[in-house]
């Protein structure tokens, strides 16, 4: 979720409802302009002792963050707190319980965002060296309960976590346990957006799968190969899910607007703070009727804070975001992008790729999503099958994306080779959970700790 340091006083009021639809239609970019941003999280651990470090103590999170400024990154402070650091590669910021996240900068190629991604990596390790930290790319801490793990002090976290328990079982636990790997992409028109919105929508319980990385709980295997997953479905009904509306006739911005304003709120930003609107309605925002602020109305700023409020399993802003993945390592970073630049970002791959998912029911997809987090590739298709079925199919499809791409490295290589992880997890037929849960029951001996030979 986005950081905000200044309110926008001097930002238009909303009084027209064009201004709601605006930012996407903002987005609209010709092809040459389209972009990547990848955004990925990973587990901070002491090596010493394998806990999670506190944003205070000696070394701490707040340290590694202070520490990125030998590589020319800037702090971003809040209510006196670092709570990220701003830079050419983008935004370093914190998750709730100290998840270090790299929000790339809009990048051209794919070469481009693992050349980011690697000197993220090589920076926040080389921290890691000084002050005895680690880091795991997995989609949940395999051995920490909720009580084991710090807080960050970000004013929009406090107010989610006193509300998350009020709307599902398991909110605090996407919060402050788990990681993912998103990527972000643009798109030319509206028509564009819709389509691209229902193929990925339908398809992202295929980069579940592939990405599946979060088996264990509380110190042992939990029965989900992405656990990640699993723990979206009782998170928050009301912001969470498959969006049955993006596949009805007519969809566009306009039903994207109606959807978000039935989102309810969490705050409103004001004079550098965030104020708990926790639950309320931003159709009463728009009438004056805010609880949290009577007789005030929303501004632009508060509109573009509320979109990045909702947590479907793609989600619209002036792009849009691929949020099916648990978090992993460094190849598997550039993989994500790749995956969907391939099957969205070329004309004849995004065809084919929604020829293969348009005559799927709502019920078939809702039950596929389901299942997923449980049985990854072995998920039942809509219409028969498994995901198994299709996998190499849709991995050849985004293949041919990368290839008409024409996006070239200084040594004359294409974009394909980013698809690599995946195409060798469709050749074993092991997803990465699976392949963590053999060395749990071989070589490991059941000892969880060996987790953190895994790291990044």
């Amino acid at each position: 979720m986005s950081t905000r340091q200044v309110s926008d006083s001097n930002d238009p009021v909303i009084e027209r409802r064009d201004q709601l639809i605006a930012p996407m239609i903002a987005g609209e970019k010709p092809q040459a302009r389209w972009r990547i941003g990848t955004e990925h999280e990973k587990l901070v651990f002491c090596r010493k002792d394998h806990h999670a470090p506190s944003y205070d103590e000696p070394g701490g999170i707040r340290d590694l963050l202070l520490a990125l400024k030998d590589f020319g990154w800037k702090e971003v402070i809040e209510g006196g707190n670092v709570i990220a650091m701003a830079g050419s590669d983008g935004t370093v910021s914190l998750e709730p319980a100290g998840q270090l996240e790299l929000s790339g900068a809009p990048l051209d190629n794919l070469h481009q965002t693992c050349d980011e991604t690697g000197r993220h990596l090589d920076q926040v390790k080389a921290i890691g060296e000084r002050t005895g930290k680690g880091f795991l790319g997995l989609g949940m801490w395999p051995d920490k309960a909720r009580a084991d793990l710090p807080i960050m002090p970000k004013g929009r976290y406090a107010i989610m976590l006193r509300h998350m328990p009020r709307v599902g079982s398991m909110g605090l636990d996407m919060m402050l346990r788990t990681c993912t790997i998103q990527v972000n992409l643009d798109y030319g028109s509206e028509a564009d957006m819709v389509q691209k919105f229902r193929t990925s929508l339908a398809l992202q319980p295929l980069a579940t799968a592939l990405f599946a990385n979060s088996p264990f709980t509380d110190s042992k295997p939990n029965g989900f190969l992405s656990y990640r997953s699993h723990i979206w479905s009782d998170t928050d009904p009301a912001r969470t899910g498959m969006l049955p509306f993006v596949f009805e006739q007519g969809f566009g911005y306009d039903r994207y607007v109606e959807y978000m304003l039935d989102v309810p709120m969490y705050f409103v930003f004001r004079e550098g703070r965030y104020i708990d609107a926790a639950g309320q309605s931003f159709r009463d925002f728009l009438t004056g009727q805010l609880p949290a602020l009577p007789g005030e109305f929303p501004r632009e700023s508060d509109w573009i804070d509320h979109l990045s409020t909702a947590f479907p399993e793609v989600r619209l802003k002036s792009f849009l975001e691929m949020r099916g993945a648990d978090g992993g390592p460094w190849n598997r970073i550039c993989a994500l992008p790749a995956f969907w630049v391939g099957l969205l970002y070329d004309q004849g791959a995004l065809d084919a790729a929604w020829d293969l998912v348009k005559d799927w029911d709502m019920e078939g997809r809702e039950a596929l999503r389901a299942a997923v987090p449980k049985l990854a590739l072995d998920a039942p298709l809509p219409g028969g099958g498994t995901l198994r079925d299709i996998a190499g199919e849709v991995l050849e499809i985004a293949r041919s994306g990368l290839r008409a791409r024409e996006r070239f490295n200084a040594v004359g290589e294409n974009e394909t080779g980013f698809l690599a992880p995946l195409e060798e997890i469709v050749r074993s037929g092991k997803v990465p959970a699976q392949r963590l849960l053999d060395k749990y029951h071989g070589e490991w001996g059941g000892d969880i700790s060996r987790v953190y030979e895994e790291q990044m």
